[in-house]
């Protein structure tokens, strides 16, 4: 598939005189005519991905950037809100063939059991507003797969999460979601998944919000890479995210008032936190440690976290551990050459606040062949 951005330009955001690698914004985005564009800063993401119906294939930004979910299958109409049956969300994503699903209708889907989603599927929620309630999707050993534009509220059942990837699922891109009130968590990613990004989504009324990395025996997560940026953590407890193993660049997202911590790291993880806003509530630390032995392992260990430029408002304290910093902690432009980042502002709080989880946004057509 070859770089999924050929056709991007970008300029350097800072210049440093050290040969730590840049980090980049876009100048010219395409801004949609339905999006209040005063407000729109031109270093927001994918501000062009709405210009047409696929145009969302191969454009994530971070380590979920090679994703192309149902490029290349046909249309796939749900046209009913059935919890399965012809024409249901849970037919099109059993089928095994490459397919771009999506809605004539809108409403809630309950789900009476967990709706799997095979691999090269696009779930496009976009022109409509999809309620998904009961339980949730699970990725398991998929690739190529699209989550957009769509709410998930009310998952009940132990180990009932909103999205559940694992095990083994790779080039994952949830985009635009809105997540709220499940048992257990709204994300979470283990045993073996990798190469996924989780972008522009809101997270609420929820404890355990995202798990990265399953417990200390599942050493094969060592292998798990996640991009979360542009995300709304907004009064949810703990685990924004929580990560064992796994290396995460966390950037321009907004975590406030969380109830325990706003970001932990545990067994060997690698958290890179690069312009992000912390905004505590009554809990002032945001960044925990929580040591636990590997399998493989004689010594407990926790990870580490770096913050670059990150924002601590109302008397936020990082939390930081200078002896905890790696020489080993990965730098993000090893992975992939450019993302679009901005310096932590009131109004990058807002424009977050906005422009995060489900989206009244229209289904975009087809392009013109």
């Amino acid at each position: 598939m070859g770089n999924a951005h050929p056709h991007r330009k970008h300029r350097n955001h800072h210049h440093h005189p050290t040969p730590t690698p840049p980090y980049y914004i876009s100048p010219q985005p395409y801004v949609p005519s339905y999006m209040p564009q005063p407000h729109m800063p031109h270093s927001l993401p994918y501000l062009n991905v709405d210009s047409s119906l696929r145009a969302l294939a191969g454009q994530a930004e971070g380590f979920g950037r090679f994703a192309i979910g149902g490029l290349h299958g046909p249309i796939y109409l749900v046209t009913t809100l059935s919890d399965d049956g012809p024409g249901s969300l849970r037919d099109g994503c059993r089928r095994k063939e490459p397919l771009w699903i999506v809605f004539e209708v809108s409403g809630t889907i309950h789900l009476s059991s967990t709706l799997s989603v095979s691999s090269y599927k696009t779930i496009d929620g976009r022109g409509q507003r999809i309620k998904l309630t009961g339980k949730g999707l699970r990725l398991k050993e998929c690739e190529h797969v699209i989550v957009c534009n769509l709410e998930f509220e009310g998952g009940r059942g132990p180990d009932v999460d909103g999205i559940q990837i694992k095990p083994n699922s790779k080039h994952i891109w949830i985009d635009r979601c809105s997540l709220h009130d499940y048992d257990d968590g709204l994300i979470d990613i283990t045993r073996g998944s990798t190469d996924i990004t989780v972008s522009r989504c809101h997270f609420a009324q929820h404890d355990k919000t995202m798990l990265i990395g399953a417990d200390p025996s599942h050493v094969g997560d060592r292998c798990i890479r996640v991009t979360i940026h542009h995300c709304f953590f907004d009064g949810t407890r703990q685990r924004h995210p929580r990560v064992r193993y796994g290396k995460v660049h966390l950037y321009n997202n907004y975590t406030r008032n969380w109830g325990i911590y706003a970001v932990c790291a545990s067994v060997e993880s690698q958290i890179y936190s690069q312009c992000n806003i912390y905004e505590a509530g009554q809990k002032k630390v945001a960044f925990k440690y929580l040591h636990e032995k590997a399998a493989d392992k004689d010594e407990a260990c926790s990870g580490c976290i770096r913050s670059e430029g990150d924002l601590f408002l109302t008397g936020t304290q990082a939390g930081l551990l200078t002896e905890n910093v790696m020489s080993n902690m990965f730098h993000p432009s090893e992975y992939y050459p450019t993302w679009t980042v901005e310096p932590p502002s009131e109004a990058l709080k807002h424009i977050v606040q906005q422009f995060t989880g489900w989206q009244s946004v229209p289904r975009p057509a087809e392009a013109s062949s």
